[in-house]
């Protein structure tokens, strides 16, 4: 038997060797790129552009203060690399809420909320207000004064277009009755919130759902909107890191901002030091002195490099905390809280020990993370979702019991035994190198006229058993 090997040096295997983590590798789009089906660049729906067009009196301004969105008003648009964010949704696992790179998992959290959008994580849930009752076409009328008109298409399927908002509310005389101020402040709010933090892949519709949460200011201010927050951007990314999905929404904002302290993957060159404004995305605010954009294959390529030395894990311990009000810096430990996001029917695991690095911390390996539920055909028992409705409550009542605190970095502690445990159960690569078109014609002009030498002796002397191996990727 003669035996011929033709194979170049064998590539990595991307990973998970253990699926036990990442058991929805099949469906990730990772997968999907590896076989080279390449989805490209996800739309991205985050409607900023038009919220400085609103026109708020001193009177309107105090009440988004009272309602918890005095500061993050300010922000309004940040221009968007929707590569980028293509490229890291890429690296983004629903199953543990965080992002795997090559040498350990990164993600948003709470205490990043509250220095980047300015707004609050602790507080009551951001769920359904049962307290408000009535039609869609009732509650407008109550909270806003008027109703969209269903025929006009400015309602659908219970969220009202941003547009309708805009016109109808966007300016405010100043001799206004104190309930007109309060409704043209609601339906500003509603803009706020459905262009942003909780902007839908629709494009310009927001929920009626979280207008009733407006209907008392104070008791607004009250909710953790920086949770919820976190909470919908986490489920829009596990979404749309689905190999099915093709556009993102959320707060894109966050995200992107968040790259830019924590990755030099993109960032752009600030003008100048900002780090005594809060929050944090008035850095990226306005005309920038911008890199060139790279499109999503090169910033893939980034991300597949990236060592745990080009990460910046804790990029805010220089940073001057006295520009972050008082009144916020105690929700800055809920970081480190291992509890469920709520915002209405969507509830997310926030997993700081999985990230311990981000607070200077020794990464241990974490504990397991109960699977996500599978829907079944059946819809869910009213009972049963109530039942876990309470019990998601609950966790989150119970956020400031459930702080991770663990072994410092820096004391010698060695973390080999994660190192290990990880490159298991990670992905490691997402962009699949191309073989290289000179590699594969080097391997045709020496194998073919050696294999018809070998078809040569087989006919003059008998039967003689080959075995070719070429491998590329």
């Amino acid at each position: 038997m003669l035996e011929m090997s033709v194979q170049n040096p064998p590539t990595n295997f991307p990973g998970p060797i253990d699926p036990s983590v990442l058991y929805e590798q099949e469906q990730h789009i990772s997968s999907a790129i590896w076989e080279g089906q390449d989805r490209g660049t996800l739309r991205c729906h985050e409607h900023t552009s038009k919220i400085d067009g609103w026109k708020l009196t001193k009177k309107q301004i105090d009440l988004v203060g009272k309602a918890g969105f005095g500061y993050f008003r300010l922000i309004g648009q940040v221009s968007l690399n929707n590569p980028l964010i293509s490229a890291l949704v890429e690296r983004w696992r629903r199953e543990t809420n965080t992002f795997h790179l090559p040498s350990g998992e990164i993600t948003i959290t709470l205490d990043e909320v509250v220095r980047i959008l300015g707004l609050q994580v602790d507080g009551e849930a951001v769920v359904r207000d049962n307290s408000v009752v009535g039609s869609n076409t009732e509650i407008c009328e109550n909270l806003l004064g008027k109703a969209p008109n269903s025929d006009a298409k400015e309602i659908k399927g219970g969220m009202v277009k941003l547009g309708w908002l805009k016109e109808n509310f966007s300016e405010c005389p100043e001799d206004a009755s104190n309930e007109e101020v309060e409704r043209r402040t609601r339906a500003f709010l509603m803009y706020l919130v459905g262009s942003t933090i909780f902007a839908t892949t629709s494009g310009n519709l927001v929920p009626l759902l979280y207008l009733p949460l407006f209907k008392d200011f104070d008791k607004a201010g009250n909710y953790a909107w920086g949770a919820a927050a976190l909470a919908f951007l986490y489920r829009q990314l596990g979404k749309a890191s689905m190999k099915s999905q093709g556009t993102i929404s959320g707060s894109l904002t966050l995200l992107q901002c968040w790259s830019y302290f924590h990755l030099n993957i993109g960032r752009p060159e600030l003008k100048q030091d900002l780090s005594h404004r809060f929050p944090l995305a008035l850095h990226w605010k306005g005309r920038l002195n911008t890199q060139t954009k790279s499109d999503v294959v090169m910033y893939r390529q980034k991300l597949d490099s990236l060592d745990s030395s080009d990460i910046d894990w804790t990029p805010y311990k220089d940073l001057d905390s006295s520009s972050i009000p008082e009144n916020f810096r105690g929700d800055l430990t809920l970081g480190r809280s291992r509890t469920i996001l709520l915002c209405m029917d969507k509830a997310e695991w926030h997993l700081p020990d999985r990230c311990l690095r981000q607070f200077g911390l020794h990464q241990s390996i974490p504990k397991d993370v109960q699977r996500r539920e599978t829907k079944n055909n059946e819809v869910d028992n009213e009972l049963d979702m109530s039942k876990r409705m309470d019990s998601e409550l609950q966790e989150w009542s119970n956020r400031w019991q459930n702080i991770v605190d663990v072994v410092e970095d820096g004391d010698g502690t060695d973390e080999s035994e994660y190192t290990t445990w990880y490159s298991n159960i990670t992905r490691k690569l997402v962009h699949r190198r191309a073989f290289a078109p000179s590699q594969f014609q080097e391997s045709v002009r020496l194998f073919f006229p050696l294999l018809s030498y070998i078809f040569l002796i087989q006919m003059l002397s008998g039967p003689i058993h080959i075995e070719c191996n070429i491998s590329y990727v």
